[in-house]
């Protein structure tokens, strides 16, 4: 009973927070653009965020979530669950240049 206790209460907290903090990984699909990130961008901006990465943050022209590091374990399963079709964006603009 404890630990179901114990686990709602974490999931009450945490996942508030990393949906009022905004997803990165839709803000960076979102704006995609030639050139930009696209293969796990959502976690690369959480974790150019953490480590506070200006260069790193500069490349998605879109500000990361308030709470990088909540975001970052559903920014991964986003990312992985799209990731043939970043890949597929990401190759084939790279083949058409």
């Amino acid at each position: 009973m404890k630990i179901a206790r114990s686990v709602s209460i974490v999931l009450a907290v945490v996942l508030p927070l990393a949906f009022s903090s905004g997803c990165a990984t839709y803000r960076t699909i979102s704006i995609a653009e030639q050139g930009s990130p696209k293969v796990f961008s959502g976690a690369r901006l959480d974790v150019s965020a953490v480590l506070g990465d200006e260069f790193g943050l500069r490349k998605f022209k879109t500000d990361p979530p308030r709470y990088p590091l909540v975001d970052l374990p559903f920014s991964i399963a986003l990312d992985t669950a799209i990731l043939p079709l970043t890949v597929r964006a990401a190759t084939g603009e790279f083949l058409s240049k």
